[in-house]
Protein backbone atom coordinates (compact mmCIF):
# COMPACT_ATOMS: atom_id res chain seq x y z
CA UNK A 1 0.00 0.00 0.00
CA UNK A 2 1.18 3.47 -0.86
CA UNK A 3 2.82 5.18 2.47
CA UNK A 4 0.67 8.55 1.42
CA UNK A 5 -2.61 6.56 1.18
CA UNK A 6 -1.33 4.46 4.93
CA UNK A 7 -0.93 7.95 6.12
CA UNK A 8 -4.05 9.61 4.63
CA UNK A 9 -6.32 6.46 5.82
CA UNK A 10 -5.14 7.00 9.68
CA UNK A 11 -5.32 10.71 9.82
CA UNK A 12 -1.57 12.15 9.85
CA UNK A 13 -2.03 14.26 6.82
CA UNK A 14 -2.99 17.65 6.91
CA UNK A 15 -0.77 19.70 4.43
CA UNK A 16 0.98 18.70 1.55
CA UNK A 17 2.79 20.77 -1.25
CA UNK A 18 2.30 19.26 -4.11
CA UNK A 19 -0.44 15.97 -2.76
CA UNK A 20 -0.51 14.26 -6.63
CA UNK A 21 3.23 14.46 -6.56
CA UNK A 22 4.53 12.77 -3.26
CA UNK A 23 1.92 10.31 -3.76
CA UNK A 24 3.40 9.27 -6.90
CA UNK A 25 6.79 9.71 -5.61
CA UNK A 26 5.63 7.45 -2.54
CA UNK A 27 4.49 5.03 -5.23
CA UNK A 28 7.58 4.75 -7.63
CA UNK A 29 10.69 5.52 -5.28
CA UNK A 30 11.91 4.61 -1.27
CA UNK A 31 12.79 8.11 -1.01
CA UNK A 32 14.74 9.80 2.23
CA UNK A 33 12.56 12.47 4.15
CA UNK A 34 13.65 13.69 7.71
CA UNK A 35 11.70 15.23 10.91
CA UNK A 36 13.37 17.57 13.13
CA UNK A 37 13.51 17.72 16.67
CA UNK A 38 14.53 20.52 18.59
CA UNK A 39 16.01 18.76 22.39
CA UNK A 40 14.51 22.00 24.32
CA UNK A 41 13.93 19.24 27.50
CA UNK A 42 15.32 16.05 28.28
CA UNK A 43 12.19 14.02 26.99
CA UNK A 44 10.02 13.60 23.89
CA UNK A 45 6.83 14.16 24.59
CA UNK A 46 3.55 12.25 23.73
CA UNK A 47 3.21 15.22 21.21
CA UNK A 48 6.62 13.79 19.83
CA UNK A 49 5.16 10.42 19.61
CA UNK A 50 2.46 11.47 17.02
CA UNK A 51 5.19 12.39 14.30
CA UNK A 52 7.39 9.36 15.18
CA UNK A 53 4.78 7.26 14.86
CA UNK A 54 4.44 8.89 10.77
CA UNK A 55 8.43 7.93 10.73
CA UNK A 56 7.59 4.74 11.48
CA UNK A 57 4.82 3.91 9.04
CA UNK A 58 6.72 5.81 6.26
CA UNK A 59 10.23 3.31 7.32
CA UNK A 60 7.93 -0.03 7.37
CA UNK A 61 6.68 1.01 3.39
CA UNK A 62 10.45 1.20 3.03
CA UNK A 63 10.81 4.89 2.82
CA UNK A 64 14.48 6.00 4.89
CA UNK A 65 13.53 8.74 7.47
CA UNK A 66 16.79 11.26 9.04
CA UNK A 67 15.51 11.94 12.47
CA UNK A 68 17.31 15.41 13.25
CA UNK A 69 18.24 16.67 16.40
CA UNK A 70 18.09 20.37 16.57
CA UNK A 71 21.59 20.92 18.63
CA UNK A 72 21.98 23.91 16.54
CA UNK A 73 18.41 24.86 16.18
CA UNK A 74 17.60 25.09 19.79
CA UNK A 75 20.55 27.86 20.33
CA UNK A 76 17.81 30.19 18.49
CA UNK A 77 14.85 28.52 19.79
CA UNK A 78 11.20 28.28 17.19
CA UNK A 79 9.22 30.87 17.95
CA UNK A 80 6.16 28.88 16.59
CA UNK A 81 3.24 29.30 18.80
CA UNK A 82 4.79 31.11 21.59
CA UNK A 83 3.51 34.25 23.45
CA UNK A 84 7.48 35.11 24.27
CA UNK A 85 10.69 34.01 23.51
CA UNK A 86 12.22 30.88 24.73
CA UNK A 87 14.44 30.56 27.54
CA UNK A 88 18.21 30.18 26.10
CA UNK A 89 19.88 27.20 26.94
CA UNK A 90 23.67 26.50 27.17
CA UNK A 91 25.35 24.32 25.00
CA UNK A 92 25.57 21.74 27.96
CA UNK A 93 22.09 21.67 28.42
CA UNK A 94 21.42 21.35 24.52
CA UNK A 95 24.27 18.63 24.07
CA UNK A 96 22.75 16.47 26.97
CA UNK A 97 19.52 17.14 25.73
CA UNK A 98 20.15 15.57 22.52
CA UNK A 99 21.39 12.31 23.99
CA UNK A 100 18.37 11.52 25.46
CA UNK A 101 16.50 12.11 22.20
CA UNK A 102 19.10 10.02 20.59
CA UNK A 103 17.86 7.28 22.34
CA UNK A 104 14.56 7.60 22.95
CA UNK A 105 14.34 7.80 19.07
CA UNK A 106 16.17 4.59 18.57
CA UNK A 107 13.38 2.77 20.12
CA UNK A 108 10.57 3.56 17.94
CA UNK A 109 12.91 3.46 14.65
CA UNK A 110 15.23 0.89 12.83
CA UNK A 111 18.67 2.57 12.29
CA UNK A 112 20.63 -0.86 11.09
CA UNK A 113 22.13 -1.06 8.14
CA UNK A 114 21.76 2.93 7.20
CA UNK A 115 17.61 2.02 7.34
CA UNK A 116 17.34 5.61 9.03
CA UNK A 117 19.85 7.86 10.04
CA UNK A 118 20.26 10.19 12.79
CA UNK A 119 21.61 13.57 12.61
CA UNK A 120 22.50 16.59 14.47
CA UNK A 121 21.95 20.16 12.54
CA UNK A 122 24.85 21.41 14.94
CA UNK A 123 27.28 19.71 13.02
CA UNK A 124 26.50 21.88 9.68
CA UNK A 125 25.02 25.09 11.62
CA UNK A 126 27.61 25.75 14.60
CA UNK A 127 30.36 25.70 11.80
CA UNK A 128 28.64 28.54 9.77
CA UNK A 129 30.67 31.97 9.47
CA UNK A 130 27.62 34.42 9.32
CA UNK A 131 27.95 37.26 6.15
CA UNK A 132 29.11 34.37 4.14
CA UNK A 133 25.70 32.47 5.39
CA UNK A 134 23.45 35.26 4.91
CA UNK A 135 25.43 36.82 1.71
CA UNK A 136 24.48 33.28 -0.04
CA UNK A 137 21.01 32.18 1.07
CA UNK A 138 19.56 35.22 2.38
CA UNK A 139 18.79 36.96 -1.11
CA UNK A 140 16.54 33.45 -1.68
CA UNK A 141 14.02 34.72 1.11
CA UNK A 142 11.30 37.38 0.86
CA UNK A 143 11.48 39.44 4.51
CA UNK A 144 7.62 40.51 3.16
CA UNK A 145 6.87 36.67 2.81
CA UNK A 146 8.71 35.40 6.45
CA UNK A 147 6.67 38.43 8.19
CA UNK A 148 3.13 36.81 6.89
CA UNK A 149 4.31 33.01 8.00
CA UNK A 150 1.92 32.00 10.52
CA UNK A 151 5.29 31.10 12.54
CA UNK A 152 6.01 35.07 13.79
CA UNK A 153 2.44 36.46 13.31
CA UNK A 154 1.65 35.58 16.82
CA UNK A 155 4.60 37.36 18.45
CA UNK A 156 3.98 40.85 17.27
CA UNK A 157 2.35 42.34 19.48
CA UNK A 158 4.92 40.95 22.44
CA UNK A 159 8.25 41.34 19.84
CA UNK A 160 9.84 39.41 17.52
CA UNK A 161 13.35 39.04 18.39
CA UNK A 162 15.84 39.31 15.13
CA UNK A 163 17.34 36.20 16.60
CA UNK A 164 13.81 34.13 16.53
CA UNK A 165 13.58 35.68 13.12
CA UNK A 166 16.53 33.67 11.94
CA UNK A 167 15.05 30.41 12.41
CA UNK A 168 12.95 29.86 9.24
CA UNK A 169 16.49 30.60 7.29
CA UNK A 170 18.13 28.02 9.81
CA UNK A 171 15.54 25.02 9.21
CA UNK A 172 15.08 26.06 5.92
CA UNK A 173 19.23 25.28 5.26
CA UNK A 174 18.89 22.05 7.33
CA UNK A 175 16.78 20.84 4.25
CA UNK A 176 18.91 21.71 1.74
CA UNK A 177 21.98 20.84 3.74
CA UNK A 178 20.29 17.18 4.36
CA UNK A 179 19.28 16.93 0.75
CA UNK A 180 23.10 17.57 -0.30
CA UNK A 181 24.31 15.08 1.78
CA UNK A 182 21.18 11.88 1.76
CA UNK A 183 19.17 13.18 -0.82
CA UNK A 184 16.54 13.91 1.41
CA UNK A 185 13.94 15.15 -0.90
CA UNK A 186 10.84 15.42 1.69
CA UNK A 187 10.35 16.89 5.18
CA UNK A 188 7.47 16.17 7.79
CA UNK A 189 6.44 17.97 10.57
CA UNK A 190 3.80 18.94 12.62
CA UNK A 191 0.98 21.64 11.08
CA UNK A 192 2.25 24.20 12.82
CA UNK A 193 5.41 23.69 11.07
CA UNK A 194 4.07 24.19 7.81
CA UNK A 195 5.61 27.98 7.08
CA UNK A 196 9.07 27.02 7.47
CA UNK A 197 8.65 23.51 5.72
CA UNK A 198 7.58 24.99 2.55
CA UNK A 199 10.51 27.83 2.93
CA UNK A 200 13.02 24.78 2.89
CA UNK A 201 11.16 23.13 0.07
CA UNK A 202 11.67 26.88 -1.89
CA UNK A 203 15.22 26.95 -0.55
CA UNK A 204 16.17 24.11 -2.08
CA UNK A 205 14.43 25.06 -5.92
CA UNK A 206 16.20 28.71 -6.06
CA UNK A 207 19.52 27.39 -4.72
CA UNK A 208 19.97 24.25 -6.52
CA UNK A 209 17.06 23.58 -9.03
CA UNK A 210 15.87 20.58 -7.15
CA UNK A 211 12.73 19.54 -6.52
CA UNK A 212 11.54 19.21 -2.95
CA UNK A 213 8.27 18.17 -0.92
CA UNK A 214 6.84 19.52 1.95
CA UNK A 215 4.38 17.19 4.66
CA UNK A 216 2.67 18.37 8.01
CA UNK A 217 1.55 16.04 10.43
CA UNK A 218 -2.09 16.64 12.68
CA UNK A 219 -1.21 17.84 15.35
CA UNK A 220 -2.53 15.76 19.30
CA UNK A 221 -5.42 17.44 19.88
CA UNK A 222 -9.17 16.41 21.24
CA UNK A 223 -12.51 17.12 19.11
CA UNK A 224 -12.66 20.27 20.15
CA UNK A 225 -9.32 22.14 19.24
CA UNK A 226 -7.92 21.54 22.60
CA UNK A 227 -3.84 20.40 23.05
CA UNK A 228 -3.82 17.22 24.16
CA UNK A 229 -0.26 15.93 26.05
CA UNK A 230 -0.91 18.08 29.22
CA UNK A 231 -1.96 17.08 32.70
CA UNK A 232 -2.65 19.01 36.17
CA UNK A 233 1.39 17.95 36.60
CA UNK A 234 2.77 18.88 33.58
CA UNK A 235 3.41 17.50 30.26
CA UNK A 236 3.01 13.20 29.35
CA UNK A 237 6.98 12.56 28.77
CA UNK A 238 8.10 9.33 27.10
CA UNK A 239 11.16 9.42 29.31
CA UNK A 240 9.36 6.37 32.14
CA UNK A 241 11.13 8.63 35.27
CA UNK A 242 9.19 11.55 33.94
CA UNK A 243 5.72 10.26 33.37
CA UNK A 244 5.75 6.17 34.44
CA UNK A 245 4.60 3.44 32.50
CA UNK A 246 1.70 3.28 34.82
CA UNK A 247 0.81 7.01 34.40
CA UNK A 248 0.84 7.28 30.97
CA UNK A 249 -1.42 4.01 30.24
CA UNK A 250 -3.63 5.77 32.66
CA UNK A 251 -3.29 9.15 30.51
CA UNK A 252 -4.16 6.86 27.59
CA UNK A 253 -7.19 5.02 29.13
CA UNK A 254 -8.53 8.21 30.18
CA UNK A 255 -8.77 9.60 26.74
CA UNK A 256 -11.99 11.10 25.86
CA UNK A 257 -14.98 9.12 23.91
CA UNK A 258 -14.77 11.12 21.25
CA UNK A 259 -10.89 11.01 20.80
CA UNK A 260 -10.28 7.20 21.02
CA UNK A 261 -10.67 6.33 17.35
CA UNK A 262 -8.52 9.23 16.29
CA UNK A 263 -5.86 8.36 18.82
CA UNK A 264 -5.84 4.33 17.78
CA UNK A 265 -4.96 5.49 14.24
CA UNK A 266 -2.56 7.83 15.10
CA UNK A 267 -0.15 6.16 18.17
CA UNK A 268 -0.56 2.37 17.48
CA UNK A 269 -0.05 -0.25 14.58
CA UNK A 270 -3.65 -1.38 15.30
CA UNK A 271 -5.03 -2.54 11.58
CA UNK A 272 -7.57 0.03 9.96
CA UNK A 273 -10.05 -2.81 9.83
CA UNK A 274 -10.19 -3.62 13.45
CA UNK A 275 -9.91 0.02 14.18
CA UNK A 276 -13.08 0.45 12.31
CA UNK A 277 -14.61 -2.19 13.77
CA UNK A 278 -14.09 -0.19 17.19
CA UNK A 279 -15.55 2.72 16.06
CA UNK A 280 -18.98 1.24 16.52
CA UNK A 281 -18.81 0.41 19.47
CA UNK A 282 -21.05 2.81 21.80
CA UNK A 283 -21.65 4.09 25.36
CA UNK A 284 -20.13 1.85 28.04
CA UNK A 285 -18.65 -0.10 25.64
CA UNK A 286 -16.05 2.23 24.11
CA UNK A 287 -13.88 1.31 27.05
CA UNK A 288 -12.72 -1.52 25.33
CA UNK A 289 -11.54 0.78 22.65
CA UNK A 290 -9.98 2.40 25.80
CA UNK A 291 -8.17 0.26 26.75
CA UNK A 292 -6.47 -1.02 23.50
CA UNK A 293 -5.25 2.25 23.01
CA UNK A 294 -3.43 2.67 26.66
CA UNK A 295 -1.93 -1.00 26.23
CA UNK A 296 -0.94 -0.23 22.56
CA UNK A 297 0.65 3.11 23.19
CA UNK A 298 2.23 1.71 26.43
CA UNK A 299 3.59 -1.45 24.61
CA UNK A 300 5.04 0.66 21.89
CA UNK A 301 6.69 2.75 24.15
CA UNK A 302 7.77 1.10 27.29
CA UNK A 303 7.47 -2.02 25.62
CA UNK A 304 4.86 -5.30 26.49
CA UNK A 305 5.96 -6.31 29.77
CA UNK A 306 5.94 -2.67 31.54
CA UNK A 307 2.37 -2.47 29.81
CA UNK A 308 0.70 -5.66 31.40
CA UNK A 309 2.17 -4.41 34.53
CA UNK A 310 0.27 -1.36 34.33
CA UNK A 311 -2.98 -3.10 32.54
CA UNK A 312 -2.65 -4.94 35.78
CA UNK A 313 -2.24 -2.56 38.27
CA UNK A 314 -5.36 -0.51 37.15
CA UNK A 315 -7.42 -3.67 37.06
CA UNK A 316 -6.82 -4.43 40.71
CA UNK A 317 -7.48 -0.71 41.24
CA UNK A 318 -10.66 -0.95 40.17
CA UNK A 319 -11.25 -3.77 41.43
CA UNK A 320 -11.11 -6.23 37.58
CA UNK A 321 -10.08 -9.91 38.55
CA UNK A 322 -6.86 -11.09 37.70
CA UNK A 323 -5.16 -7.43 38.71
CA UNK A 324 -2.23 -6.68 40.33
CA UNK A 325 -0.42 -3.72 42.01
CA UNK A 326 2.88 -3.84 41.12
CA UNK A 327 2.89 -1.05 37.86
CA UNK A 328 1.48 1.41 40.26
CA UNK A 329 3.65 4.62 41.43
CA UNK A 330 4.37 4.04 44.78
CA UNK A 331 6.18 5.45 47.61
CA UNK A 332 8.04 3.69 50.30
CA UNK A 333 7.61 5.03 54.49
CA UNK A 334 9.44 3.43 57.03
CA UNK A 335 7.78 1.98 59.96
CA UNK A 336 9.66 3.56 62.05
CA UNK A 337 9.67 7.34 60.13
CA UNK A 338 5.34 7.03 59.90
CA UNK A 339 5.62 6.50 63.79
CA UNK A 340 1.85 6.95 65.02
CA UNK A 341 0.56 8.21 62.16
CA UNK A 342 1.35 10.76 59.31
CA UNK A 343 -0.69 14.35 58.45
CA UNK A 344 -2.96 13.70 55.26
CA UNK A 345 -1.01 16.99 53.90
CA UNK A 346 2.30 15.93 54.51
CA UNK A 347 1.62 12.55 52.96
CA UNK A 348 0.31 13.43 49.66
CA UNK A 349 3.68 15.45 49.82
CA UNK A 350 5.55 12.90 50.81
CA UNK A 351 4.24 10.86 47.61
CA UNK A 352 4.83 13.76 45.12
CA UNK A 353 1.13 14.85 44.66
CA UNK A 354 1.54 17.96 45.50
CA UNK A 355 4.48 19.97 45.11
CA UNK A 356 4.18 22.15 48.28
CA UNK A 357 2.65 21.68 51.59
CA UNK A 358 0.15 24.82 50.25
CA UNK A 359 -1.09 23.34 47.23
CA UNK A 360 -1.77 20.16 49.30
CA UNK A 361 -3.50 21.84 51.71
CA UNK A 362 -5.80 23.54 49.00
CA UNK A 363 -5.97 19.44 47.58
CA UNK A 364 -7.48 18.66 50.48
CA UNK A 365 -9.98 21.63 51.10
CA UNK A 366 -11.03 21.50 47.44
CA UNK A 367 -12.42 17.67 48.19
CA UNK A 368 -9.05 16.24 45.75
CA UNK A 369 -8.05 13.46 47.90
CA UNK A 370 -9.08 10.12 48.82
CA UNK A 371 -7.30 7.68 50.68
CA UNK A 372 -8.46 4.09 50.00
CA UNK A 373 -11.53 5.79 48.52
CA UNK A 374 -12.93 7.46 50.96
CA UNK A 375 -12.61 11.34 50.69
CA UNK A 376 -10.72 13.71 53.35
CA UNK A 377 -11.52 17.22 53.43
CA UNK A 378 -9.90 18.19 57.12
CA UNK A 379 -6.25 19.19 56.66
CA UNK A 380 -5.43 17.69 59.95
CA UNK A 381 -6.41 14.39 58.92
CA UNK A 382 -4.19 11.92 60.06
CA UNK A 383 -3.26 8.87 58.18
CA UNK A 384 -2.45 5.87 60.53
CA UNK A 385 -1.28 2.36 60.53
CA UNK A 386 -4.89 1.18 60.71
CA UNK A 387 -5.49 2.47 56.93
CA UNK A 388 -2.75 -0.01 55.81
CA UNK A 389 -3.97 -3.18 54.34
CA UNK A 390 -0.86 -5.83 54.25
CA UNK A 391 1.37 -2.87 54.58
CA UNK A 392 -0.22 -0.71 52.07
CA UNK A 393 -2.63 1.98 51.52
CA UNK A 394 -3.94 4.14 48.19
CA UNK A 395 -3.87 7.60 47.66
CA UNK A 396 -6.46 9.21 45.06
CA UNK A 397 -5.84 12.65 43.79
CA UNK A 398 -9.00 14.09 41.78
CA UNK A 399 -10.53 11.10 39.38
CA UNK A 400 -7.53 9.93 37.90
CA UNK A 401 -3.89 10.24 39.90
CA UNK A 402 -3.55 7.21 42.26
CA UNK A 403 -0.50 6.31 44.26
CA UNK A 404 0.43 3.93 46.81
CA UNK A 405 1.72 4.06 50.01
CA UNK A 406 4.04 0.91 51.51
CA UNK A 407 5.18 0.67 55.13
CA UNK A 408 8.35 -0.87 55.24
CA UNK A 409 10.60 -2.58 57.98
Amino acid sequence: MNAYDILAERGFIEQATHEDEIRKLLGEQKITFYIGFDPTADSLTVGHFVTVMAMSHMQRAGHRPIALVGGGTAMVGDPTNRTEMRKMMSREEIVHNSERFRTQLSRFLDFSDGKAIMADNSDWLLPLQYIPFIREYGVHFSVNRMLAADAYKTRFERGLSFLEFNYMIMQSYDFLELNRRYGCVMQMGGNDQWSNIIAGADLIRRADNKDAHGLTIALLTTSDGKKMGKTQAGAIWLDPNKTSPYDFYQYMRNTADADVIKCLKLMTYVPMDEINELAKLKDNEINKAKDILAFETTKIIHGEAEAEKARQAARALFGTDGGSSEGMPSTKIKQSDFGGGMNIVDLICAAGLAPSKSEGRRNVQQGGICVNGTKITDITHAVTKTDFTNGALTLQKGKKTFHMIKLIQ
